[in-house]
């Protein structure tokens, strides 16, 4: 009788809890926890009223109801889908509607191109500080680059094809290169090598599990990485042998709480350590990602190089490449004509500054240093400085320019053991 009493109540208690009703695809749940309509998008914003009301009156509006505003504009964008509408991100927005707006105002007229093309890459650069400096996420980059390349593609279908000179194997060559690129950027938007929290570890210095060396005498928190590091001591920027408690402290992560190895660093936009972290552009580039991003870093190199040249060779007949880019007399004459220069244009900048991003990161492998790396060098004033600061060497994992190169080649490999290192 007992044992039946006990489990009634639970029954009951089971039954009497209230079931959460499926959302229709215009329905969601907001910030507050609360359910919402997509049709209600613009009611009940207070701060938004007040901001206009601000505005209208030439009052300076608040830089904290700023903020509120875009968080509610933020949430409540959002288009229906199965089961609750989906949330838009909003730095997806501005690229998807400005960059055709610029471009075709750009072919209006020569100076209009010159002022356009020369407030973009200045706009695109104070955004990017923007972001960085208030450490957020945003995906605005990442959907700049890939409608940029779908628009140029498409003005390059619409304005360049119908004129006759590039034939079905020069635009087979171009769109394979297109599908190239798409397929390595999304090998690296893959995980860089993010560091997962062990289960208890514990602040260095305290004897837990973060400190305790795993089968063989080897640092379980330090991964695979730590196998493939260099027999002789490796010492940090100060001098301080790697496996000191002082740089086990310095190498400790207050946030992620564990022990970073050699060359981790903690990504203050994705919010977590990474292994061999480089830096973070459109994703974070780290061991597991690296090769991925020079290989669409090149293949974007080439296939915009072939592309500029295709539709230089149409709109600027019997000229060289160089020439056309700079004088072509008449392209204004002709709004297609006018609108394929200004996106050749504006694809010229955008590969100057990742042919720019690629020496770089070629140079580094070279001297097997990574960007994160180079800045701290550069901070602490360590290194030496070649090419007016173009090369900085920091000496610490530089190994030859061969074996930089096969290190980088066998980047998120499995490490190798050798017999030998079994039997000592």
């Amino acid at each position: 009788m007992t044992h039946k009493g006990g489990v009634k109540p639970g029954k009951k208690n089971k039954a009497e809890e209230p079931e959460l009703e499926p959302l229709c695809c215009c329905e969601y749940i907001d910030r507050n926890g609360e359910k919402n309509h997509v049709a209600a998008c613009l009611c009940d914003c207070q701060d938004l009223d007040d901001g206009c009301d601000r505005w209208i009156t030439c009052k300076s509006v608040q830089p904290e109801t700023c903020e509120r505003i875009m968080d509610t504009v933020s949430d409540r964008l959002r288009i229906p889908w199965l089961r609750g509408a989906k949330k838009v991100n909003v730095s997806i927005i501005p690229p998807l509607i400005l960059l055709p707006v610029f471009l075709r105002v750009a072919s209006w007229h020569f100076l209009l191109g010159v002022v356009v093309l020369t407030s973009l890459p200045v706009l695109a650069l104070w955004y990017y500080y923007l972001t960085h400096r208030r450490k957020e996420q945003t995906l605005f980059f990442l959907s700049l680059g890939l409608f940029s390349l779908g628009y140029m593609y498409y003005v390059f279908l619409q304005e360049v094809v119908p004129r006759g000179r590039v034939g079905p194997t020069r635009l087979a060559l171009l769109t394979c290169g297109l599908f190239l690129i798409l397929f390595a950027l999304c090998r690296a938007k893959k995980n860089p090598g993010y560091l997962r929290s062990p289960a208890g570890s514990e602040r260095p210095g305290s004897g837990g599990p973060a400190e305790r060396p795993g089968p063989g005498g080897q640092d379980k928190a330090r991964g695979p990485l730590s196998s493939r590091a260099p027999r002789e001591e490796i010492r940090g920027p100060s001098g301080v042998p790697a496996g000191s408690p002082a740089k086990v402290k310095e190498d400790w992560c207050a946030k992620c709480q564990l022990v970073r190895p050699a060359r981790a660093w903690h990504c203050r936009i994705c919010g977590i350590c990474v292994r061999r972290m480089d830096h973070h552009c459109v994703c974070c580039v780290g061991e597991s990602n690296h090769q991925a991003f020079i290989l669409a870093l090149s293949v974007f190199l080439l296939t915009s190089v072939y592309g500029i040249t295709l539709t230089l060779d149409t709109i600027c007949r019997d000229r060289s490449v160089f020439t056309a880019l700079f004088y072509c007399p008449g392209v204004y004459a002709d709004y297609s004509s006018a609108l394929a220069f200004t996106c050749v244009w504006y694809s010229v900048i955008v590969t100057a500054g990742m042919a720019y991003i690629f020496l770089i990161q070629l140079i580094n492998i070279s001297y097997n240093v990574t960007e994160r790396e180079v800045q701290q060098a550069l901070r602490q004033k360590t290194g030496r400085r070649l090419l007016c600061g173009l090369i900085v060497d920091t000496g610490q994992y530089n190994r030859g320019f061969l074996r930089n190169w096969h290190q980088f080649s066998t980047l998120g490999a499995p490490p190798f053991h050798h017999p030998a290192e079994d039997i000592v």
